[in-house]
């Protein structure tokens, strides 16, 4: 069995997010060992039940590896009062509500700060805490569309694309959790938490990076351009053999290599291709010229030989394939792990190597209110209590 990290061990953090980007923020504390406690409505209590999908789905699985559980309605009084008693002792809340939720259920920054002035909530939300959309609810694709991902996203003539991934909501959710290790480290100066806040809209806007620079600095407008970089040439997706390749020719050094390897030494010094910017401008003509030449080799021959000559190049996989690659094999990014009903279990692993206290998938994903006891117990509540907590179905 693999062990716990002991990175992050000494904390305790309460989760009360749901869907992705909450639980993708406390996934990363849970993996570098911080005793993550996922606060769970009890059975019948909560209408969005199941909105993460099948308990022991993949989802589940892979969002909340690592945590204890225990289930608490939130909307009953004694819930809210078992949940400060948790507050008291604890270093971070983590929630993904709607910004006026917690503020119904006594559960703001405030409220905490109240019980425990060195406590730290993060909160992420769809548009932001505050302002005209503050209440609208946030989905992964609506922040992709409204931060801009979409709309260069795509080919030019087929109108806006999501990209494939939950981009949105795994940005906003890594943003938190940097807020959230920030936080901590200025608290260790001050002794004061603070309120770490992030929203699926700025962190994808965030995202976009050098795409929303050129608006901002340069007024341009970024247009979808689909395979190809934005302006870089020739970068992008160019059929083989027997599949796809994604060639990154990305200087005029590695041009020049590039065409000394295809036996085309003549378009280096051609004023049309010598350079990026006039590569650029002449960029579907030159498309025209690769496509014929990349159509004489297999994917793997060709990634071989420009790797040899040093110009980036790597094949297009489906997921069977990532995880087949070797260097993926090398990096150990499916992490195996023992569940009750499934057995063993790959998940994905951290993408973040520390060299003396790593992150670790150590135990499966919990079941609703697997450690509601054991949780209660370290609190202080005798079994009795705990019992009468259960009759009332406050747990």
């Amino acid at each position: 069995m693999t062990e716990r990290s002991t990175a992050l061990r000494s904390l305790k953090v309460l989760d009360l997010t749901r869907v992705r980007a909450g639980p993708t923020c406390c996934r990363v504390l849970a993996d570098f060992g911080a005793d993550v406690i996922k606060i769970e409505a009890p059975e019948g209590a909560d209408p969005s039940a199941g909105v993460s999908g099948a308990r022991h789905g993949y989802d589940m699985l892979n969002l909340h590896r690592n945590k204890r559980s225990l289930t608490l309605n939130l909307k009953s009084a004694e819930g809210r009062a078992v949940f400060m008693r948790l507050v008291e002792g604890a270093d971070v809340v983590v929630e993904n509500f709607r910004p006026d939720v917690k503020d119904r259920l006594g559960l703001a920054y405030d409220d905490l700060a109240a019980v425990n002035p060195r406590i730290i909530l993060a909160s992420i939300s769809g548009f932001g805490q505050t302002g005209p959309y503050a209440r609208r609810a946030g989905f992964d694709q609506i922040a992709q569309g409204m931060g801009g991902l979409m709309g260069v996203t795509g080919n030019p003539d087929e109108g806006p694309m999501r990209a494939g991934a939950a981009v949105a909501d795994s940005s906003s959710g890594l943003y938190a959790a940097i807020g959230i290790l920030v936080a901590l480290q200025e608290r260790a100066a001050s002794g004061q938490g603070q309120w770490v806040q992030s929203s699926l809209l700025e962190a994808q806007i965030a995202l976009m990076d050098f795409q929303a620079a050129r608006y901002l600095v340069e007024g341009e407008v970024p247009r979808s351009t689909g395979n190809d970089h934005p302006y870089v040439t020739p970068m992008g997706v160019v059929a083989t053999q027997d599949g796809h390749l994604n060639l990154g020719v990305g200087s005029d050094a590695q041009w020049q290599a590039f065409c000394k390897l295809i036996g085309k030494p003549e378009w280096a010094e051609d004023a049309r291709y010598a350079t990026n910017p006039a590569r650029f401008r002449h960029r579907p003509e030159l498309w025209d010229l690769l496509r014929p030449v990349f159509a004489q080799r297999t994917t793997v021959a060709w990634v071989e030989a420009l790797e040899e000559v040093g110009v980036p190049a790597g094949p297009i996989y489906m997921m069977d394939e990532v995880f087949a690659d070797p260097q993926v094999q090398h990096l150990g990014m499916a992490a195996a792990v023992e569940h009750p009903v499934r057995g063993q279990t790959r998940l994905v692993a951290q993408p973040v190597k520390l060299s003396r206290t790593p992150a670790s998938v150590y135990v499966s994903a919990p079941d609703a209110g697997e450690h509601s006891d054991a949780i209660l117990s370290e609190l202080g509540l005798s079994a009795d209590e705990i019992a009468a907590l259960r009759a009332k179905h406050v747990i």
